[in-house]
């Protein structure tokens, strides 16, 4: 046995979490009212959090730093539990060089341990659906070892397909320049995104009209996909269930509807550079799918 850790990027829901005894790092986050950090998807209103950015409240994020690591994973260690960390794409996040350093340092200290990262290049329930195979994997009685294998090669096959519902955070995040935003906004074009082999988002695709992107994303899943049948599929949006709702129904009614989908609120961190209106889809698919 070993100990599944994650930070809070990965989105999934805190029932499971504790139910899996998963350990969570939280990453921060800065409102008006200060440093805060989401550590329990219960108690977190997404609805006033999601509003109060539409009304104009700036957010910023931090990367986890190393000593918050260190701090997490050293009693772990000093009990005599190997370790095994899931991160957010270290191609949108510096949090994963945060842990390698942690680790590099704590591997001093215990030489007898295994401390072993796995950078997802995917995140919110991307790097949610690699926790959960890592919780399959132990489960099964495979090995720490056997477990990072395989995530390693897994995290090649998670499609991650998203739209957003304000053009603004994309040109934040220089996604988008100034022009194709404001000329974006006017025409209502909804662009589609998706992780590439590196873990950064990149835009494949520009559609006019929110309902158009949906149908897209829907279209996209049942090109891609992968056994379905076996599998949970993910939907995460921020502030917009209405639309989560609609593309989970489509999916449903494709050709190949998924065994379950699993829908949440985009958690904090990774919801406040996407921005309110955000959608997004995450499933397992071919070994080349960042590359389609």
């Amino acid at each position: 046995m070993f100990r599944i850790v994650t930070d809070t990027s990965s989105n999934l829901p805190t029932a499971y979490l504790q139910a899996e005894n998963i350990t969570v790092i939280p990453f921060t986050f800065h409102t008006e009212s200060g440093e805060q950090s989401c550590m329990d998807t219960a108690t977190f209103d997404a609805k006033a959090f999601y509003t109060a950015m539409r009304n104009g409240e700036k957010v910023t994020t931090s990367q986890i730093p190393p000593q918050r690591f260190v701090d997490y994973l050293h009693p772990m260690l000093e009990a005599g539990e190997d370790v095994l960390f899931v991160s957010m794409s270290s191609g949108i996040s510096g949090s994963y060089a945060s842990s390698k350093i942690a680790a590099n340092q704590l591997q001093e200290e215990f030489p007898e341990r295994k401390i072993l990262t796995v950078d997802t290049y995917s995140a919110s329930l991307a790097e949610g659906l690699v926790v959960m195979h890592a919780v399959e994997c132990r489960e099964k009685g495979m090995t720490i070892d056997e477990t990072y294998t395989l995530l390693r090669a897994l995290r090649h096959r998670i499609a991650q397909i998203f739209t957003v519902g304000d053009l603004r955070y994309l040109k934040r995040t220089g996604r988008l320049s100034n022009l194709e935003a404001a000329v974006g906004t006017v025409l209502q074009i909804k662009p589609l995104l998706k992780g590439d082999p590196e873990g950064k988002i990149v835009c494949f695709a520009k559609v006019r009209g929110r309902q158009r992107a949906i149908e897209e994303m829907a279209k996209r899943y049942e090109a891609l996909v992968v056994e379905p049948e076996a599998q949970t599929v993910c939907i995460s949006h921020a502030d917009c269930e209405p639309d989560a709702q609609i593309l989970a129904n489509l999916l449903r009614r494709s050709a190949k509807p998924p065994k379950d989908i699993l829908i949440v609120d985009y958690e904090p961190v990774t919801g406040s550079h996407v921005g309110p209106g955000a959608l997004a889809l995450f499933f397992l698919s071919d070994d080349n799918v960042r590359n389609i």
